[in-house]
């Protein structure tokens, strides 16, 4: 098993260089071909404008979107037109409001799409809702990329986050290409819920399918010492040097199609490492 397809999406090169420098080099190791979409982002809200203003804003803010789109596509082209690999660049213009279908349609079919930290003083509405389509509504694992941060040679010491959800057991799944190439693989589990089926071997049966796979594992039993679960285990990936994080990706249904749940939020906004998350 290994990635064949891989996605990425620029909205600003310059916000999303890491993201996108992650996905070629990502690519290359793997010998996949890529899917670049480079996206233009109309802001415009309807309704907001007074009586008779709108279609002037609207009409003028679609051009200013499919020029950024065009522009992205030519300076994407010619980055990877120098980088030997199998690839293919598309622009489109997207609202908002019509971002969901859109990510989710042109990302659905990657085995994984790798896009920026969504979180931080720079980000933008978008940044968080392509992360949010891709991984509920494109049903397709997605590696987060924290800003400025470089794809290491190798994934050599990763942490999985396991409380046995069918969430934690799709991120497993999604990432094992990356975990049978570390050299060890840490089973982190946050206090086993007591009338859990696995409480007397905790991870332990987790830790004999990935075995099969030839993954070097250990199992990691914490004590939740701290208020957030995504704390204990960025505390123990510093502990342990891990450069990856796998976790499931969990949401809650409320104003939009979906919304990062407590625990994956948190884990985006603090992690300084790439974090690997399905739902």
């Amino acid at each position: 098993m290994s990635y064949k397809t891989i996605a990425t999406i620029v909205t600003d090169l310059g916000k999303d260089q890491a993201a996108l420098d992650a996905a070629i080099a990502l690519a290359t190791r793997e010998e996949a071909h890529l899917d670049v979409l480079c996206l233009g982002v109309d802001r415009t809200q309807p309704g907001f404008y007074y009586s008779g203003a709108s279609a002037v804003v609207l009409q003028d803010n679609l051009v200013q979107a499919q020029a950024d789109a065009e522009a992205l596509e030519s300076a994407v082209d010619a980055l990877l037109s120098r980088q030997g690999l199998s690839y293919a660049v598309r622009s489109a213009t997207t609202q908002i409001a019509a971002m969901t279908p859109l990510i989710a349609y042109r990302t659905r079919l990657a085995d994984l799409v790798v896009l920026p930290k969504p979180y931080g003083a720079d980000k933008s509405v978008e940044t968080e809702a392509i992360v949010e389509a891709a991984l509920f509504n494109g049903s397709v694992p997605v590696l987060v990329i924290p800003d400025g941060a470089t794809l290491p040679a190798n994934f050599s010491n990763v942490v999985i986050g396991w409380n046995e959800s069918a969430e934690a057991l799709t991120a497993v799944r999604a990432a094992l290409p990356l975990l049978k190439q570390a050299d060890d693989t840490c089973i982190a589990i946050v206090e086993p819920p007591t009338h859990s089926p696995d409480r007397s071997d905790p991870g332990g049966e987790l830790s004999q399918v990935l075995v099969r796979h030839g993954v070097r594992t250990e199992i990691c039993v914490l004590a939740k010492s701290m208020p957030k679960v995504s704390d204990i285990i960025l505390r123990l990936c510093d502990d342990r040097g891990a450069n990856l994080i796998v976790m499931g990706a969990y949401g809650h249904s409320r104003f939009r199609e979906a919304i990062l749940g407590g625990a994956t939020r948190n884990m985006l906004e603090n992690a300084d490492v790439p974090v690997l998350m399905a739902h």
